[in-house]
């Protein structure tokens, strides 16, 4: 049996077990994360600089600050995301119990890159702790000593069954990508993530991509052009222009400098210090470029205008929405699909189950759907569902009567409602 398969079935035995279900035992492991990102800082910035020459501040700045405040958020908000969240009842479930519960997914793989190694690999994996699941963790290889890292000193702060690491290159990749997963979670190029989407459907798993793009970046030319340039500067050169989500062109009315938009520069997303520009005519110009091509992860306007489509937009800055957990972060079209940070994250790695609790009595109103079917009981299931009655049909004293039912139970739900809070206050 293969390494990959060993360290997968590993986890999913841990989460049959059912201790990743408790929120004590999701918190436990969170703040234990939180834990290794403060204690190992050190090795995380020596791992950094040796594959990507990150500088010392550089670390906590572009990696793991954020992972901090991601679990931080995680561990308080919890309970809350957890929590069974009521939905609108209809006439027919006004009595009952309706709401959806966040469950677990079950294992899922997390497959990292290698120009934020930490940031977008552990992200995905404290949305996974925080939702209930088993993870198995597959770092870029690209990154060997941060791989490393992950691989030697994770399983001395997470339960090393339950959140295995998995190192190696395209080979062992593969080889995972034959397990049966219930998620894969990966950050990459779209050529991958094509990969990464056929081997899920073989066993139907979904998939969350974090993929890439030609994310445009459009200054219009009544913006304040100095502060525009600076800001569209730091967003490229960050990370040496290897970031997703960093401006990959820029369209602007008011420069003289060409790039034919047939050039291969133009085609394939840069990932490097380089950053074309090409002139239009005015807004609907850009707009119009911009549309023709695929969906970028990412679209910066200098301007007011939001007549495009893009996974994400951030007006007069750059790449910082990444850093805002109230926001989901994800791509559309060829750009990825699925969405994490925050609460999202959560969600993405959940099974959102819609749940329906009846009671046995009542039984009268259910007569309708039983057979003999007739026209009368079509006529009191359009009112149930429609809330449209035609009383002549009906009969007047019947409706009468139906309304006086549901009028005694919305107030019998409502003083119970009234009560709860009463004994809750009562118990603060």
């Amino acid at each position: 049996m293969s390494r990959e398969r060993q360290a997968v079935e590993r986890a999913r035995k841990a989460f049959l077990t059912g201790r990743s279900k408790p929120l004590d035992y999701r918190i436990g492991q969170l703040k234990s994360l939180q834990r290794f990102v403060v204690e190992r800082q050190k090795d995380i910035s020596d791992a950094l600089k040796k594959d990507l020459n990150k500088s010392k501040l550089g670390t906590p700045l572009y990696e793991t600050l954020g992972l901090e405040g991601e679990i931080l958020l995680a561990v308080n908000k919890l309970a809350e995301w957890a929590a069974p969240r009521p939905v609108e009842k209809n006439l027919l479930t006004l009595s009952d119990q309706v709401f959806i519960q966040p469950e677990p997914l079950g294992v899922v793989l997390i497959i990292g890159a290698w120009n934020y190694p930490w940031a977008v690999t552990i992200q995905p994996l404290i949305g996974a702790i925080a939702a209930g699941n088993a993870a198995v963790v597959k770092p870029s290889e690209v990154s060997a000593h941060t791989s490393k890292v992950m691989e030697e000193l994770l399983p001395l702060y997470l339960d090393k069954e339950m959140y295995p690491v998995v190192t190696g290159g395209v080979p062992e990749t593969q080889e995972l990508l034959k397990q049966r997963f219930d998620h894969i979670f990966y950050t990459g190029n779209s050529t991958v993530g094509k990969l990464v989407m056929e081997a899920a459907s073989r066993h139907l798993t979904p998939v969350t991509l974090e993929l890439g793009g030609k994310s445009p970046c459009y200054i219009d030319k009544d913006c304040d052009i100095t502060i525009a340039c600076r800001r569209i500067t730091w967003g490229k050169y960050t990370n040496c222009g290897q970031t997703c989500i960093a401006p990959d062109y820029i369209l602007s009315p008011t420069v003289l400098r060409d790039v034919k938009p047939d050039a291969k520069v133009m085609q394939e997303e840069i990932f490097g210090p380089l950053l074309p520009i090409i002139t239009v005519s005015g807004v609907d110009d850009a707009i119009r470029f911009i549309n023709e091509r695929e969906k970028p992860l990412a679209l910066y306007v200098f301007s007011q205008d939001n007549k495009t489509s893009s996974g994400g937009v951030l007006a007069n800055d750059c790449l910082v929405h990444f850093s805002v957990s109230a926001l989901p972060f994800g791509g559309v079209g060829n750009s990825g699909m699925g969405s994490y940070h925050g609460k999202f994250g959560f969600d993405q790695l959940s099974h959102l189950r819609g749940c329906l609790i009846k009671k046995l009595g009542m039984e009268g109103v259910n007569q309708m759907r039983y057979p003999p079917h007739t026209a009368k009981k079509l006529d009191w299931a359009r009112f149930f569902i429609l809330k449209q009655v035609d009383v002549a049909r009906v009969g007047r004293m019947a409706m009468l009567a139906l309304l006086a039912v549901i009028a005694a139970v919305v107030l019998q739900v409502r003083i119970k409602k009234n009560n709860r809070a009463l004994h809750a206050n009562c118990v603060q």
